[in-house]
């Protein structure tokens, strides 16, 4: 659909000027390094749900909200001169937890005595021959045959 295409085009560009913003515009201190992990803007553009994430303590997350809600207005200004749009959307700024969600995660799998990555089942580490080496597949050769992409071999 092409509205959607729109607002994935809208949510692209409201996150990279976020972003731009708290790197140079923004000069509140208590912002902090704050990451803008994603925008997601209603259909009518009225309303942008901004997904953030810090490193840090309840203390530092707590600052950085204040920050950014303090900032709210100018990042709405810059926002709108991007889009060359009146209305900027309002912003409503949403802590995402999914980074120390994944801490938490990787801690417990490791308190377990299992590695996060062999945890991944098929995306992990990547497979292994009899003799540890990584195993190769597809058409750009195998140690089967003796060949490699890079053999020579033109492949046109």
């Amino acid at each position: 659909m092409a509205g959607t295409f729109r607002i994935e085009r809208v949510n692209h560009t409201i996150q990279r000027v976020i972003s731009e913003q708290l790197l140079t515009g923004v000069k509140d201190p208590r912002v902090g390094l704050v990451s803008i992990t994603a925008v997601r803007v209603s259909r009518d553009l009225a309303v942008a749900r901004v997904y953030w994430s810090i490193l840090g303590d309840e203390e530092a997350r707590e600052r950085s909200r204040r920050g950014l809600v303090s900032a709210r207005n100018y990042l709405r200004r810059a926002i709108g001169r991007e889009l060359r749009i009146h209305n900027a959307p309002e912003l409503r700024f949403i802590y995402d937890d999914s980074i120390d969600r994944s801490i938490r995660i990787e801690q417990a799998l490791r308190e377990a005595g299992v590695e996060p990555a062999e945890a991944v089942d098929g995306g992990g580490a990547p497979e292994r021959d009899d003799a540890g080496a990584p195993a190769t597949t597809g058409s750009g050769g195998s140690a089967a045959d003796g060949t490699s992409p890079d053999d020579g071999e033109d492949a046109r």
